[in-house]
C-alpha cells in the first residue's frame, strides 16, 4: 500500500528555516522524503547539515522578506535549482512588543510586511507555479493570536489574524485548481520569538498554567502536522487552521 504521508519526489520551500519552527518543519519534510529549499537572510547552516544528513537535496536562497522584492526570485530559484515546487511553507515572521499606546509605526510596518504582505505574495508566486504543475500544497504559519487578541503585540495579532483570512480566501479560489491552502497555528513554542516571555517568570508561569500538556511546545511538535498538510493524506483539506497548542484553545 502506498504511504499517503510520503513526500518522495516532492520539493518544499520553507521560509525562515535557519532555526526554530522553520527548522523543525524543514527537517520533518525532509524525513518524509522531500528535497528542501529555504529562504531567509540568516545562513541556515545547521538546517542544511540536518537535511543533508537525512539524504535529501538542500538549496539555500538568500532573501530578506521584509519586502516583497525577492519573492519572485525565491520561487524561480527553487524551481531552477530543484526542478519544481510542490510545497510552500510560509514560516518567516517577526514580532514586536510594546503597549498599544506607545506602539510605533515602524514596528507596525515591519511586522505586517513580513508576516502578511510577503506571505501573500509568496503564495501568489508559488501558486502560479503550482497551477502550471496541476497541484500544490501551501501551508501558512498562523498563531494562537489568529483566534485571540493577545496583549502588547498589535501588529503581530493583526498580521496573524490576516494570515488566517488569506488562508481561507486562497483555499476558496484555488481548491478547484488542486492546490491545498491550509495553516498551522502553533501554541506557545520555545523559539526566539518567545524568549522574552519565557524569561519573564510571572508571565511564563501564567502561560504554563493554561497549557493542558504542561509544557512549552518544541519545533519538532509542529513537524508532523506540516508533513500531514503537505502530503496526499490531506488532499481534501482546504482552508483549515490547525492548532498545535498543547490544548491551549481547549482550556
Amino acid at each position: 500500500m502506498k504511504n499517503p504521508f510520503s513526500l518522495e519526489g516532492k520539493v518544499a520551500l520553507v521560509t525562515g528555516a535557519n532555526t526554530g519552527l522553520g527548522q523543525g518543519i524543514a527537517v520533518a519534510l525532509a524525513e518524509a522524503g522531500a528535497d528542501i529549499a529555504v529562504a531567509g537572510f540568516v545562513p541556515p547552516t545547521e538546517t542544511e547539515a540536518m537535511v543533508k544528513k537525512i539524504g535529501c537535496k538542500f538549496l539555500n536562497i538568500d532573501a530578506n522578506l521584509m519586502s516583497i522584492g525577492p519573492v519572485a526570485r525565491v520561487v524561480a530559484e527553487t524551481v531552477a535549482g530543484l526542478g519544481r515546487l510542490d510545497i510552500l511553507v510560509n514560516n518567516a515572521g517577526m514580532i514586536r512588543r510594546a503597549d498599544s499606546l506607545e506602539f510605533s509605526e515602524k514596528d507596525w510596518d515591519d511586522v505586517m510586511n513580513v508576516n502578511l504582505k510577503s506571505l501573500f505574495f509568496m503564495c501568489q508566486a508559488a501558486g502560479r507555479v503550482m497551477v502550471g504543475q496541476g497541484a500544490g500544497k501551501i501551508i501558512n504559519i498562523c498563531s494562537m493570536l489568529s483566534f485571540q487578541g493577545g496583549i502588547r503585540v498589535p501588529s503581530y495579532t493583526a498580521s496573524k489574524s490576516g494570515a488566517a483570512g488569506i488562508t481561507r480566501l486562497l483555499a476558496n479560489e484555488w481548491a478547484a485548481k488542486n492546490i491545498n491552502v491550509n495553516a498551522i497555528a502553533p501554541g506557545y513554542m520555545a523559539t526566539d520569538n518567545t524568549a522574552q516571555l519565557r524569561q519573564d517568570e510571572a508571565r511564563s508561569k501564567e502561560i504554563m498554567a493554561r497549557i493542558p500538556a504542561g509544557r512549552w511546545g518544541e519545533p519538532s511538535d509542529v513537524g508532523g502536522t506540516a508533513v500531514f498538510l503537505a502530503s496526499s493524506a490531506a488532499d481534501y483539506l482546504h482552508g483549515a487552521i490547525i492548532p498545535v497548542d498543547g490544548g491551549w484553545l481547549a482550556r
